[in-house]
């Protein structure tokens, strides 16, 4: 039998319920049949070949052509180490499709498209929410990527570590651009040499001072060109940084109305 923390590690790397329980069954044979191993592990024989067909192509069996159909098992760790070759391979050539797909002329049709459905719709309704840094921090580099005029950020002292892990290159490039970037962020021992790092390229405002003494907010807010907002809306010193919700929206009232005016209104009071 193989323990759970082990079954736990096999789906961690991919392997659903179906294939970590032939995988398991034909270890335990080294070879057999389909309809063998669909008894021995339980999955239905409509559904077994497909299985072990997906654990071929990953990298973990054999397909022995003989009559009937048989499967070999490869060792673990042999298998381990194809199936990472086998997804690197797929992840590169993966890549290459995107990197020539937005050099062609596809992408611009898939521009147009999107262009007039986003002129049918108030901007409003271009909004969401993101569970997760991840996510979170993948919208964010993209924004910044295509931001324009200026990128505006008011964050914590966690924020402000994650910044320069995620996206220090990308707004070090947009400001080489000419665009404009400020940074509010409480700034103690423990960032200081971040804070001074983004101080090479953007104005940064420390806001661990003052915080009492005015009451200002402390908490994540990005405003990019005056047009996006993501707003943080969980504590990142009592979240997990996977459980983190964040809100982002295109809406010109809320953005024109609050966060700009937010933002504008603390970066002043730190004078």
């Amino acid at each position: 039998m193989i323990s759970q923390e082990t079954l736990d590690k096999l789906k961690n790397i991919g392997l659903n319920l179906y294939e970590r329980k032939l995988y398991s069954s034909l270890l335990a044979r080294g070879t057999a049949t389909v309809g063998e191993l669909s008894e021995l592990a339980s999955v239905p024989r409509s559904r077994a070949y497909d299985v072990l067909e997906s654990l071929e192509s990953k990298g973990f069996v054999i397909i022995n052509h003989s009559k009937p159909l048989k499967f070999v098992v490869i060792p673990p760790k042999d298998a381990l180490k194809k199936s990472k070759t086998i997804l690197t391979d797929t992840h590169n050539n993966n890549l290459g499709k995107i990197d020539k797909f937005i050099e062609s002329d596809s992408i611009k049709e898939l521009n147009n498209l999107y262009d007039q459905g986003v002129a049918l719709i108030n901007p409003a309704d271009m909004s969401g929410s993101f569970k997760g840094e991840y996510s979170m921090n993948m919208h964010i580099s993209s924004l910044v990527d295509d931001a324009k005029d200026s990128i505006d950020l008011m964050t914590t002292e966690k924020g402000l570590e994650s910044l320069e892990e995620n996206h220090f290159d990308v707004m070090k490039k947009a400001a080489q651009k000419g665009i404009k970037i400020r940074i509010i962020a409480p700034i103690t021992k423990n960032n200081r040499k971040i804070a001074d790092k983004f101080a090479e390229f953007t104005t940064i405002k420390n806001i661990s001072d003052n915080t009492d003494e005015l009451e200002l907010p402390v908490g994540k807010l990005t405003v990019i060109d005056g047009t996006h907002t993501i707003l943080g809306l969980t504590d990142d010193k009592k979240t997990h940084s996977s459980q983190n919700v964040s809100f982002w929206t295109k809406s010109d009232h809320f953005t024109d109305n609050f966060a700009k005016n937010t933002f504008e209104m603390v970066w002043k009071q730190l004078d």
